[in-house]
C-alpha cells in the first residue's frame, strides 16, 4: 500500500500553494558528491516542491585531484558557484587556510542564492567552513551523517557541524543515539540511511562489469582477482600514516595481484603519500593502475567485483560491505565504525609481513552482504522529511540536555517510525514461513549511569506456502516470499536487518550451511543458503537449526529472558531443542549439541527416524505417537465413548490419540504415559549433564507433557536437581522468533 502525502489538508485559509523549498546543495569533493547526488536528482524530480541550487568547491576544481566538478557537469546539473577554496600545500597550515578561504567567499554566494536550507554532507574541513558561513548568516542547515564515529580529527568537525546544522539525516541507528546523548532534537534526527546506497544496490549489478572492469584494469584481468587500494593521510597522526601508505605499497608489490590505487584525497599528509607512491614507481609499475578519480557508478562495479580493497577509506567499511566484498582497513582511521563481517582491521600495521597476511586471509573470500548503512531508499525519506520543515518556526535551534526524551517515545512523521526488524524464515518438513519480525527497544530509565531496557517481539505479518519438494524450487520461492516481505515493510515502517533462517537437521551457523537434514525436508544437505539469499536480498543472513532458534526465542522474548542457563525442548512432528550455558548458545565442536530428541532413554525400544533405537523421538514425538495411534486403530481399540467415527479418508493422527486418553481409553493413556516417562527420563539425563535451572517445554505437545516431565523429574533426578522448574512456552511462533533474534543478536565487528 503506498502512502499518500496529506499536505494539502494543511493548506493556509487563502489556498495559496506552498512554497517551493528552496534547497542549496554544496559539495567539495568526489567522496561527497556520491553521497550527495542522489538527492540532487530527487530533488531536480520534484520541481513543484523544490528549487535546487548548486555550489562547488574544495577540491573539484583541482586538476591534481580530477577536476571532478565535470562529471557534475555531465549529470546534467547547473552550478550556480564555483569557488576556488584550497590553499595548496596539503599540510595544516594550508587545511586551516583553505577553512579561512571558505569563510572569505561563501557570504556574497549565500547572500545572492538566499536558500531556505542549506545541505552539508560529512566531516570536511570544506564542509565545517560551509556550515559555519550558513549558521552566522541564518540559513537552515540539514547536516548528513552526522553521529558517526571514525578516530581522527573527522570526528571533531564532524560533531561540530552537527552542533551548527538544524537538521540531521544520519544512517544507522548508532549514529542517531549518539546525535540525542549530544543534545540533538530528536525530532529533528532523521533515521535515513547513506544516500549512496539507493544508487549502489540500484545498479549492483550490471551487464558491462567486465567491460568496466577491463576499461581500467586491462584485458587480462578477471573478476575477483584484482585489488582496489585507496589509503588516505591521518591529519592527528601524518607521520605514521605514511609509513603504514608505504608499508601497503611494499605488500601489494610482494602480493603481485594487478591492483587499481586511487590518490589520496587533498588533507595534509596527501603530498608526501604521493611522493612515496611515485618514489616506488607506482605509476609505472605493470601490476598497478594509479588513478586521480573513477565515476562513482564505476567504481561501483570495481569494488563489487574486487578480490579485495585495502586502505582506509570509508567507502571500505560501508559501501563494500553492501557488495560482501573483502576489505582490510589499515591504521586508525575509521576505528569506530560500524563495520560488517568483510572487515578485517589492521590496527597497527607497523610491518609488511602483517598487511601481507592480511591480503593472504582476505583475498577472494566473499562475505554476506550487509545493509549497516542503508537499505536503499534514503533519498524518498531525505525528501519527505525536508518537506516537512517549517520555515515558520524560530530559526534559534534547541538543545535536549539531559535528561533526554523518553526512548519509547516515536515520532509524528511517518518516515521516522520505522523499527528495528528482522524477516524470519522457518522452513518445516509440510510448510514454509516467512515473517516481518519488528524488535523494539524500550527503555523504562534513563540515566547515565544505567539503562534498563528490554525487547519487545512482534509479528508484522506472515506468510505461508507448502514447502516445495526440490532445492531449486525451494529457495526460488523462499527469494519469492522474502522478497514480497520486504515490499511490505517498506509500507509497515519496518526497517528490515537481515533475514534469520530456522531448519531442521544439524546446520553450521558459522558458514550458513545445512550440514545434514532430517528426513522430513529432502534434498537439503550440505547446502549453502546463506550465500543464494544474501546475493539475491542484498542482506544479512543467519541460519540456524530450529532447536537453537527456540532457545534464542525464549531468551530474548520468553521464559529465559534474565536466565543465564536453560533448556528448551521442543515437542512436535520430532523432538529438538536448545542449551543456552552462561548465556550463549551451546553448538558443539561438530554442531550437534542439543540434538535432545536423539538422546538414547532404551536399548531396545522402537526405531527412530535417525537409525538408532530408543530415543526419545521414537516414544514422545507427534510421529511417534501417531504411529502409536495408527497401530491402536488398526487393532479396532482406539475408539471410546464420545468421539465419532472417523471419517473414511481422515488419517489417524496424535490429536486421535490424545483425544481417546483423555476419555478414558486406557491403552492411548499407556501410550502417552510411557512417552511422558520417556521424555522425563531424556530431560533427567539434561539436568544431570548441563545442571541448567530452567526447562522451558515448546510446541504442540508441551501442555501434555509438562506434568508427567515434572513428575519423573521428582522421582528419579538427583536431590540437588528435583527443584528445578518446567515450564511451558507462552511464545505462539518460537521458531520465527528464534530467527529473527538471530539478526540483531548477531555481532559482526572483527580485529585482526
Amino acid at each position: 500500500m503506498q502512502r499518500t502525502r496529506e499536505k494539502p489538508e494543511k493548506m493556509p485559509e487563502n489556498n495559496k500553494a506552498r512554497k517551493k523549498l528552496r534547497v542549496c546543495v554544496a559539495t567539495c569533493n568526489r567522496a561527497d558528491y556520491s553521497k550527495l547526488a542522489p538527492i540532487m536528482f530527487g530533488i531536480k524530480a520534484q520541481p513543484d516542491e523544490f528549487e535546487l541550487e548548486v555550489v562547488v568547491l574544495g577540491s573539484h576544481l583541482i586538476d591534481d585531484y580530477g577536476n571532478t566538478f565535470r562529471m557534475i557537469e555531465q549529470d546534467d546539473f547547473d552550478i550556480g558557484s564555483k569557488l576556488h577554496t584550497i590553499v595548496r600545500g596539503e599540510d595544516e597550515a594550508a587545511m586551516v587556510e583553505s577553512v579561512g578561504l571558505a569563510l572569505v567567499k561563501l557570504p556574497d554566494v549565500l547572500h545572492r542564492l538566499r536558500p531556505d536550507v542549506l545541505v552539508v554532507h560529512g566531516d570536511r574541513f570544506d564542509a565545517l567552513a560551509l556550515a559555519t558561513a550558513a549558521a552566522l548568516m541564518n540559513i537552515r542547515i540539514l547536516h548528513l551523517e552526522g553521529g558517526e564515529v571514525s578516530g581522527t580529527i573527522d570526528d571533531s568537525i564532524r560533531h561540530a557541524i552537527s552542533k551548527l546544522a538544524h537538521y540531521h539525516a544520519c544512517c544507522t541507528r548508532s549514529a542517531e543515539q549518539h546525535l540525542i546523548a549530544m543534545c540533538e532534537d530528536h525530532a529533528r534526527i532523521l533515521l535515513a540511511g547513506c544516500p549512496s546506497y539507493d544508487k549502489l544496490l540500484a545498479a549492483h549489478y550490471r551487464d558491462d562489469y567486465m567491460d568496466i572492469i577491463k576499461n581500467w584494469l586491462g584485458d587480462h584481468v578477471k573478476e575477483h582477482d584484482y585489488i582496489v587500494a585507496l589509503q588516505h593521510p591521518v591529519t592527528t597522526d601524518i607521520k605514521n600514516s605514511i609509513k603504514i601508505y608505504e608499508l601497503m605499497l611494499d605488500a601489494l608489490i610482494s602480493f603481485n595481484k594487478r591492483t587499481l590505487i586511487l590518490f589520496p584525497n587533498i588533507d595534509a599528509g596527501s603530498k608526501e603519500m604521493v611522493r612515496v607512491m611515485r618514489k616506488k614507481g607506482v605509476e609505472q609499475h605493470p601490476n598497478f593502475r594509479a588513478v586521480k578519480h573513477v565515476p562513482f557508478e564505476q567504481f561501483i562495479q570495481l569494488v563489487c567485483h574486487a578480490g579485495a580493497m585495502i586502505g582506509n577509506s570509508s567507502c571500505g567499511v560501508r559501501e563494500a560491505g553492501a557488495f560482501g566484498t573483502p576489505v582490510i582497513n589499515l591504521g586508525s582511521r575509521q576505528t569506530g565504525r560500524e563495520t560488517g563481517e568483510n572487515v578485517l582491521h589492521v590496527r597497527d600495521a607497523d610491518t609488511q609481513n602483517k598487511i601481507y597476511h592480511a591480503l593472504e586471509l582476505q583475498f577472494g573470500k566473499r562475505y554476506p552482504c550487509s545493509k549497516i548503512y542503508g537499505d536503499g531508499n534514503a533519498v524518498p525519506r531525505i525528501l519527505k522529511f525536508l518537506q516537512t520543515i517549517d520555515l515558520d518556526e524560530p530559526l534559534q535551534k534547541t538543545f535536549c540536555f539531559p535528561p533526554v526524551k523518553e526512548w519509547d517515545i516515536s515520532q509524528d512523521i511517518d518516515h521516522i517510525l520505522e523499527t528495528q526488524s528482522a524477516l524470519a524464515v522457518d522452513l518445516g518438513g509440510t510448510n514454509l514461513r516467512v515473517a516481518i519480525v519488528s524488535m523494539t527497544e524500550r527503555n523504562t530509565v534513563y540515566s547515565c549511569s544505567s539503562n534498563d531496557s528490554y525487547m519487545q517481539g512482534k509479528i508484522v505479518k506472515k506468510y505461508t506456502q507448502a514447502n516445495p519438494k526440490t532445492f531449486e524450487e525451494r529457495i526460488a520461492l523462499i527469494l519469492k516470499m522474502c522478497k514480497e516481505a520486504l515490499s511490505d515493510a517498506v509500507c509497515l515502517n519496518c526497517r528490515i536487518l537481515g533475514v534469520g533462517v530456522s531448519t531442521g537437521g544439524r546446520v553450521n551457523p558459522q558458514e550458513g550451511v545445512v550440514l545434514h537434514s532430517t528426513k522430513l525436508i529432502q534434498e537439503w544437505s550440505s547446502i549453502d543458503i546463506r550465500t543464494p539469499l544474501s546475493d539475491a536480498l542484498h542482506l544479512p543472513v543467519w541460519v540456524d537449526n530450529d532447536g537453537n532458534c527456540a532457545a534464542l526465542a525464549e531468551k530474548k522474548f520468553g521464559h529465559g529472558k534474565g536466565v543465564e542457563n536453560f533448556v528448551t525442548i521442543i515437542t512436535g512432528t520430532g523432538i529438538g531443542g536448545g542449551i543456552i550455558q552462561h548465556n550463549e548458545l551451546v553448538h558443539g565442536s561438530t554442531f550437534c549439541a542439543a540434538e535432545l530428541g536423539h538422546i538414547m532413554v532404551s536399548l531396545d525400544g522402537p526405531e527412530c527416524m535417525c537409525g538408532s533405537r530408543g530415543c526419545i523421538e521414537a516414544y514422545a514425538s507427534g510421529m511417534a505417537l501417531q504411529r502409536e495411534a495408527k497401530r491402536l486403530h488398526d487393532e479396532d481399540v482406539l475408539k471410546v465413548d464420545g468421539i465419532t467415527d472417523m471419517k473414511n479418508n481422515e488419517p489417524v493422527s496424535a490429536v486421535h490419540l490424545i483425544n481417546a486418553a483423555r476419555l478414558g481409553n486406557s491403552k492411548a493413556d499407556a501410550v502417552l504415559q510411557t512417552a511422558g516417562m520417556a521424555l522425563g527420563v531424556g530431560i533427567v539425563n539434561i539436568l544431570h549433564m548441563v545442571n541448567p535451572s530452567l526447562v522451558i517445554l515448546s510446541g504442540v505437545l508441551a501442555s501434555h507433557y509438562q506434568s508427567p516431565v515434572q513428575q519423573v523429574i521428582e522421582q528419579r533426578a538427583l536431590p540437588s536437581a528435583r527443584s528445578i522448574r518446567v515450564l511451558t512456552s507462552d511464545l505462539e511462533e518460537p521458531a520465527l522468533m528464534g530467527a529473527a533474534s538471530m539478526v540483531l543478536d548477531y555481532t559482526t565487528r572483527r580485529l585482526y
